[in-house]
C-alpha cells in the first residue's frame, strides 16, 4: 500500500499518513517460506522413513499431517497479526497459548492419520489419553512454538531492515536538505543583498552593526554545515539559528519584517530535525513580506499538544498561494518550483518519523498562511 497525502474535512492538508508502507514495498515472503518450510518437513521425515524401510503409506500420512499443519499455522499467523502492536507480555502470552491450542488440534489429526493409514488401533487402547498429551507436549507443541519463534523472528528482522533503510534514507534526506539550504544561502542574490547591507553599514560608519551582521551570517552558515548524521538538534538551538536567519533578513527588509515568537518553555529541549524552521520561514517571508510594500508579520510557535511537538510558522500574507492548492482529483497538495524547501521538509518528516511526522497547511487566524509541523515529542539526550 502507498501512503496518501490528502485534505481533512476541516480544510487542513495532512502529509505523512501511511508512509511506512512506502518503505515496505514488495510482497511478503511469508507464503514462500510457509510452503518451503512444510515441504521441507515432509522431505525430512520421508527420508527418515525411507532409511528405516517404512511402508509407503507413511509418506501419504506425512502429506496429510503437513497439510493440516500448514492450514493451522496459517490461521495462527492471522492470530498473531491481531496482537502485533500489543505489549511484549501480551504477545508472549498469546504465543504460548495459541501455540498450545494449535498443538492440541494438530496432535489428534496426526493420531487419526496414524490410526487410519497404519491401523494402529491397538496402541489407542494400550496408551490411551496419556499418548495424546505426550505427543502434544513432547512434539507438536515444540514444533508449533518453533514455527511461532521463526515467524516473529523474521518479522522483527524485516522491521530491522526497514528501520535501517529508513535511517539511510533519512540521512540522505538530511544531506539533501543541507544542500538545498546552501543553494539558497549561497545564491548570489542572497549573498549580494546580505553583503550589500553590511557594506552599507560600513559606509555609514556603523561598524558595530556591520560586525554584528557579519558575525550572524558566519554563525548561520556554520550552523547550516552541521554534520550530525541524522541532523537532530534541540529546539532551542534550532530557534537560535532561525533568529540568526531572521536577523539577516531584517537587514534587507528593516521595519517591513516583523517577527513574533511564541515558544512554550517546556519544549526547548525537544529533539527536532536541523533546519526544520528555515524553509517554513523562507516561504512566509517570500509571500508575506517580500512581495508587499507594507511588509508583514511572521510568527514562530512551538508547543506540546497531546504528547506531540507542534511547530508553526504563521504569517499575515495573502494566504494559501495557488501553487499550494490541492489537486481536485487527488486531494494532493501541490508544491511547485517555489516549494522546494517545503517538499524537502515533507520528505525528511516521512523518512525520520513515518506516520508520526506530518506537514499541515491551513489559514492563519490573521488571514495568512499557517504551516505546521507535527512530530513526536522526544527530549534530546
Amino acid at each position: 500500500m502507498m501512503g496518501n497525502t490528502y485534505l481533512q474535512g476541516d480544510g487542513k492538508s495532512i502529509i505523512g499518513h501511511g508512509q511506512l508502507d512506502i518503505l515496505l514495498q514488495g510482497n511478503s515472503p511469508f507464503w514462500s517460506l510457509q510452503f518451503s518450510g512444510w515441504l521441507g518437513w515432509i522431505i525430512l521425515f520421508a527420508l527418515r522413513d525411507a532409511y528405516w524401510n517404512q511402508p509407503i503409506e507413511r509418506s501419504l500420512m506425512l502429506v496429510f499431517d503437513a497439510g493440516a499443519g500448514f492450514l493451522l499455522t496459517t490461521m495462527l499467523r492471522y492470530c498473531y497479526q491481531l496482537v502485533w502492536n500489543r505489549s511484549i507480555m501480551t504477545r508472549a502470552i498469546t504465543i504460548l497459548l495459541a501455540s498450545l491450542f494449535t498443538a492440541l488440534i494438530w496432535q489428534p489429526i496426526k493420531n487419526f492419520s496414524q490410526i487410519v493409514y497404519l491401523s494402529e488401533y491397538q496402541s489407542v487402547y494400550e496408551f490411551g489419553i496419556s499418548s495424546y498429551f505426550a505427543g502434544v507436549l513432547g512434539y507438536s507443541y515444540f514444533v508449533i512454538l518453533c514455527w511461532s519463534g521463526l515467524y516473529f523472528g523474521l518479522k522483527f528482522y524485516r522491521l530491522l531492515v526497514v528501520e535501517t533503510q529508513r535511517s539511510i534514507r533519512a540521512e540522505s534526506a538530511v544531506i539533501d536538505a543541507q544542500l538545498q539550504m546552501l543553494r539558497y544561502q549561497l545564491n548570489p542574490h542572497f549573498l549580494f543583498n546580505t553583503l550589500n547591507a553590511i557594506s552599507t553599514l560600513i559606509v555609514v560608519k556603523d561598524a558595530i552593526r556591520a560586525d554584528a551582521m557579519l558575525h550572524k551570517l558566519c554563525e548561520f552558515l556554520r550552523y547550516s554545515l552541521n554534520d550530525q548524521p541524522m541532523g537532530l538538534v534541540t529546539l532551542e538551538n534550532e530557534l537560535r539559528a532561525t533568529h540568526l536567519y531572521l536577523d539577516i533578513e531584517k537587514v534587507r527588509f528593516a521595519e517591513r519584517l516583523k517577527v513574533v515568537t511564541r515558544i512554550d518553555a517546556q519544549v526547548l529541549e525537544a529533539e527536532v530535525p536541523s533546519l526544520i524552521f528555515q524553509p517554513l520561514v523562507e516561504n512566509a517571508i517570500k509571500f508575506a513580506v517580500a512581495d508587499r510594500e507594507a511588509g508583514g508579520m511572521v510568527v514562530l510557535s512551538a508547543q506540546l499538544e497531546d504528547e506531540a511537538l507542534v511547530l508553526k510558522v504563521l504569517d499575515d500574507g495573502p494566504g494559501l498561494d495557488p501553487v499550494m492548492m490541492p489537486e481536485p482529483a487527488t486531494d494532493e497538495v501541490k508544491l511547485g518550483d517555489s516549494g522546494v524547501g517545503l517538499k524537502n521538509t515533507r520528505k525528511r518528516l516521512i523518512y525520520l518519523y513515518g506516520d508520526d511526522g506530518r506537514l499541515e497547511f491551513s489559514r492563519a487566524d490573521q488571514g495568512g498562511l499557517c504551516v505546521c509541523v507535527r512530530l513526536p515529542f522526544v527530549k534530546m539526550k
